[in-house]
C-alpha cells in the first residue's frame, strides 16, 4: 500500500479512527478508552441526531461529518486523511482494556515488528459476556501501520488488509452488541441484505441446502460444537439468531436472482 507520493506519517504515534452513527449511551466508553492515543479522528455518520456527536467533541477537535455507505467505504475514505503511523479502528460500542492499552503502546513505540495485529474481542449480547458460541474465539485486524491497510471493498463484514507480517493480541477489546430486539433487527436486515448483494454480484446463486442446510448447521456449530448452550438463555438466543441471519441471506439472495430473471423476462417480452 506504500506510495512514494504519500505524506510522511508522524512515527511512534496512533491514531484512533471511531464511526460513529447514533451511540449516545455508548460512545463516552469508547472515547474514555482511548485518551492515551495521540489522535482521536471520529468520523460523524450525516444521519447522526441523538447528541452523540456533542459528546465527541468534548474528546477531539479531529471530528467530520461524512454521508455513510457502508463501514468499509467510511474507513477507506478516512484512512488517507490519517498522520500517523499507527491506526487502531474501533467501533463506537467498542473499548479498549488497560491491558491493550499498554500493549498497543508497546508496540506502537518499536520500529520494528509486524504491519498489523489481531486483536482477541470479547462480546456481550443483552447484557452478558458470551463466552461460548465461537465469540470467545474472535479475532479482528485492528491495529496497522497507517500506510500499509486498506479495506476490502464488501458492504458487509470487510476487514482491513495490511502489506506485511500480521501479529496477534491476546489482550482484550470489548464490543457491546445489542441490549434490544429493535437494535438487533436494525442492523439484520442492513446486513443481510448487504451480505446476499455482495454475495449475487460475486456470482454466487442460492441453492436449497443454501436455505435449508445451511441455517441448521450455523446453529449446530454455535450451539453443539462450540459449546453455545454453556451461555443459558443468552446462548439459545444469540445461535437462533444467528441461524435466521443466514436463512435471511439466502433467502435475499434468491429473491436478487428472481428478480433478474423477471426483469429479463420482461425485456425479452418488449423487444
Amino acid at each position: 500500500m506504500t506510495d512514494a507520493t504519500a505524506p510522511i506519517l508522524a512515527p511512534g504515534k496512533v491514531t484512533v479512527l471511531i464511526l460513529v452513527p447514533n451511540a449516545e449511551d455508548k460512545i463516552t466508553r469508547c472515547l474514555d478508552s482511548v485518551t492515551w492515543a495521540d489522535d482521536i479522528f471520529c468520523i460523524i455518520d450525516t444521519k447522526t441526531t441523538d447528541g452523540s456527536e456533542a459528546i465527541v467533541r468534548q474528546y477531539t477537535e479531529h471530528v467530520v461529518t461524512h454521508q455513510y455507505e457502508n463501514a468499509a467505504a467510511q474507513r477507506n475514505w478516512a484512512l488517507p486523511q490519517v498522520t500517523t503511523e499507527w491506526t487502531l479502528v474501533l467501533d463506537a460500542d467498542e473499548w479498549v482494556s488497560d491491558a491493550l492499552r499498554d500493549r498497543a503502546r508497546d508496540i506502537i513505540a518499536t520500529p520494528d515488528g509486524p504491519h498489523g495485529y489481531n486483536i482477541k474481542r470479547y462480546s456481550y449480547f443483552f447484557g452478558r459476556l458470551i463466552r461460548h458460541c465461537g465469540w470467545h474465539r474472535d479475532y479482528n485486524l485492528r491495529l496497522f501501520r497507517t500506510a500499509e491497510g486498506r479495506y476490502l471493498d464488501k458492504k458487509v463484514h470487510s476487514r482491513v488488509v495490511v502489506e506485511g507480517a500480521v501479529g496477534t493480541i491476546d489482550d482484550v477489546m470489548y464490543h457491546d452488541t445489542y441490549n434490544t430486539f429493535e437494535e438487533y433487527f436494525t442492523t439484520f436486515h442492513r446486513f443481510t441484505s448487504w451480505g446476499a448483494e455482495d454475495a449475487f454480484q460475486r456470482g454466487k446463486r442460492a441453492t436449497l441446502l443454501d436455505l435449508t442446510f445451511r441455517p441448521a448447521l450455523r446453529f449446530v456449530k454455535m450451539y453443539i460444537l462450540r459449546q453455545g448452550f454453556r451461555d443459558g438463555y443468552h446462548g439459545a438466543v444469540l445461535c437462533g439468531l444467528a441461524a435466521c441471519s443466514v436463512f435471511t441471506k439466502y433467502a435475499k439472495l434468491w429473491h436478487l436472482a428472481r428478480l433478474e430473471s423477471e426483469n429479463s423476462r420482461n425485456n425479452r417480452d418488449v423487444s
